[in-house]
């Protein structure tokens, strides 16, 4: 059954279908968006609640995929870095989200600490 959704983290989103679309195209489109839907929950429902909540409002699989791969896929001490690097250097800007930017810190202490940070409160 996973197999049958592993093609959704290898290809883009495909277009909406036209009105006038043939049905294969449409069947087709409401394949991958099925497929889709069920793997964002499948790779939701698997991680950390604060990466979870990063990732709810992502479109597609593969763009989960690809943040998730691009945090944890570094070598530790260089993802570390980069990591506690954000940290220190973070600073809301004015008119945005705190809540966005919060979980953002969260993310990045998560990361940090999941490749050996040691943080004192």
């Amino acid at each position: 059954m996973i197999d049958d959704l592993r093609f959704v983290l290898q290809e883009d989103c495909p277009q909406a279908p036209a009105p006038n679309a043939t049905m294969a195209v449409r069947n087709a489109y409401d394949r991958w968006i099925k497929a889709n839907d069920k793997a964002k929950v499948y790779i939701l429902s698997s991680i950390s609640d604060v990466l979870a909540k990063k990732h709810e409002d992502t479109v597609t699989a593969k763009e989960i995929m690809d943040s998730l791969q691009s945090m944890f896929g570094q070598p530790s001490s260089q993802a570390r870095h980069e990591a506690l690097k954000f940290v220190y250097n973070s600073r809301m800007k004015k008119g945005s989200s705190v809540r966005e930017h919060v979980l953002n810190l969260m993310v990045h202490f998560n990361v940090a600490e999941s490749n050996a940070a040691v943080i004192y409160e």
